[in-house]
């Protein structure tokens, strides 16, 4: 089955028709994980997300797969060591997703790293995590920091700490494993909504009652286990079981901004202090923008549509003029801005930052499993760990074997490139393949960089296609059928906002095309009236929240 949303009515047939080994709730990148863990082993896999997918915290995060220099910080050295292994992992199974970035840690006097201090931590952090030797630390001396990056304070700067961090597309690697768990035999749907568990005589889970949300219409997928991957939906999808335990979440925000590169010129990724409490945030370039972040903050509200407030956006500007005088950012400057929520595992009397981002595994009486915590970086280990424990349920329940795990060598899709090492020559053969499609060198090489081994299959598009009606260019018109056809995009907020990114850093692209956006949409999944207008409306409220999210409430 493939991730198409032209076979929602099938994949829907089979939800009702199928007995599944696993069906998951939640198509976040931990649900993804498991999804892909699960189907690879050959069990037979259910997956369903009540929005779109990665709409929650897999598309809101600060786009790093790091390593966990903070943690170090924390002396959670054994979080170090696994999330070090598991970003070199997420690099090498699609590089056309996660990218290695060189990042700069400011040392200035009286600040939070000493010149000792950072070679030590940083000496320990390579050491820990398994950085490869063409990507170990290096120490700048105040010349050599400016020279990578002008813009940093030069009052009090003693110098700096280079190191490699991965900067990811949270949103496109959640799709690129659930694309792979399809290929693999997953049936997958968005906006499918789990009401209610099922159970057995023995009251035992034995299913979910799932609502679609485009249609309203109800019915019921038969499993022999369930798990809860909701995210930040934990506690919400675990209350509606009878033998939920005393353990839940403590939800934290965390704010991004995004500016224009002519207002900020970064040239560098900075990791750096923030002159009010000391925290550690990033500054990061990005198609010729620059977005920072992030706050942390205990939050309370609605976890659908969280929202930076005045108090986030001006936090982040106060950092920003701080670590990088002379720029005078003002609110204005602000193009877009996102926030995300943070499921962590509550511990009571702690500060947000010093919560930790570990991953548990609930079992209740029921047989109801739930993942709860952790991070992007670890989603492939802590899918291993429960599908581990379903394995070992269903063959002591059911008598069912499967193969162990190997998601540690798995290509994602579009991972097929030849490994990281050989990623470069394979964008530049891919790029001149896309050229004789009669593509310019530029978009060719933008399709590469964005869907890997699975270029080709939108360069047809773009070849074939009567896009000069569509009023689009051509990348983004094969980029919306390819999103159609492959990845399950429904309404334009999918296709704008998760599976380009366009909304964060794009901002007048989405406002020029968006008309035209949907109008091929309205044509290819044939919107009634009222499905085209409502679509309408939730994509000029996400326009609004993205520019103007400053005029929230703060929180209580």
């Amino acid at each position: 089955m493939s991730l198409s949303t032209l076979k929602r009515n099938e994949i829907k047939d089979n939800f009702k028709n199928k007995e599944y080994d696993i069906v998951i709730i939640g198509g976040g990148i931990t649900g993804a994980g498991v999804a892909l863990d699960a189907s690879q082993r050959g069990m037979k896999v259910a997956l369903v997300e009540m929005q779109d997918f990665a709409q929650g915290t897999s598309s809101r995060s600060t786009k790093l797969v790091h390593g966990g220099l903070r943690y170090l910080k924390q002396l959670q050295v054994g979080v170090v060591a696994e999330t070090g292994r598991e970003r070199a992992i997420v690099y090498e199974n699609g590089p056309h997703v996660t990218t290695p970035e060189w990042m700069l840690l400011p040392m200035h006097k009286g600040g939070t790293f000493g010149k000792f201090s950072t070679s030590i931590g940083l000496a320990m952090y390579d050491r820990l995590a398994g950085v490869k030797k063409s990507e170990r630390k290096k120490m700048l001396s105040k010349k050599e920091t400016l020279a990578k990056e002008p813009l940093v304070k030069k009052d009090g700067l003693k110098g700096g700490g280079y190191y490699v961090e991965y900067r990811t597309d949270d949103a496109r690697l959640t799709i690129e494993v659930l694309k792979r768990a399809a290929e693999k035999g997953a049936d997958i749907l968005n906006y499918t909504k789990s009401m209610n568990f099922t159970y057995d005589d023995k009251e035992k889970v034995n299913g979910i009652q799932v609502t679609d949300m485009i249609t309203d219409e109800p019915y019921t997928i038969h499993a022999k286990k369930v798990i809860n991957a909701s995210g930040p939906w934990v506690d919400e999808v675990r209350s509606a079981d009878y033998s939920k335990n005393n353990k839940q979440l403590r939800l934290t925000k965390g704010v991004h901004i995004v500016i224009d590169q002519s207002k900020f010129p970064l040239q560098q990724a900075v990791y750096f202090d923030t002159e009010k409490d000391g925290r550690m945030i990033f500054a990061i370039p990005r198609e010729e923008k620059a977005y920072i972040g992030t706050t942390d903050t205990f939050y309370n509200n609605d976890k659908t549509s969280p929202l930076p407030t005045q108090e986030d956006r001006d936090y982040l500007i106060d950092a920003v003029n701080y670590m990088f005088p002379g720029l005078d950012i003002e609110d204005k400057d602000i193009e877009s801005s996102w926030a995300g929520v943070r499921p962590l595992i509550l511990e009571e009397g702690k500060d947000p930052s010093e919560i930790s981002r570990k991953d548990e595994i609930w079992e209740g009486k029921s047989g109801l499993l739930t993942i709860a915590g952790g991070k992007l970086t670890g989603y492939r280990h802590m899918a291993k760990g429960i599908v581990d424990l379903v394995s070992k349920r269903l063959q002591q329940e059911y008598k069912l074997k499967f193969k162990p795990c190997e998601t540690k060598e798995l290509k994602i899709s579009g991972g097929d490139v030849g490994g990281s090492a050989n990623y470069e020559q394979f964008v530049k053969e891919k790029t001149a393949e896309g050229e004789e499609y009669n593509l310019d060198h530029k978009t060719a090489e933008d399709i590469v960089r964005r869907y890997g081994s699975n270029a080709d299959t939108l360069y047809q598009i773009a070849y074939t296609a009567q896009y000069q009606n569509s009023g689009l260019p051509i990348e983004i018109y094969a980029e919306l059928v390819y999103g159609i056809q492959n990845e399950m995009v429904y309404k334009p907020t999918d296709f704008l906002i998760r599976r380009t990114g366009m909304l964060y850093f794009d901002i007048e692209d989405v406002k020029k095309y968006k008309d035209a956006v949907i109008d091929v949409m309205s044509q290819l999944l044939n919107y009634d009236a009222e499905q085209r207008a409502l679509y309408v409306e939730e994509l000029n409220e996400a326009i609004e929240e993205a520019t103007h999210g400053n005029n929230q409430p703060a929180e209580k």
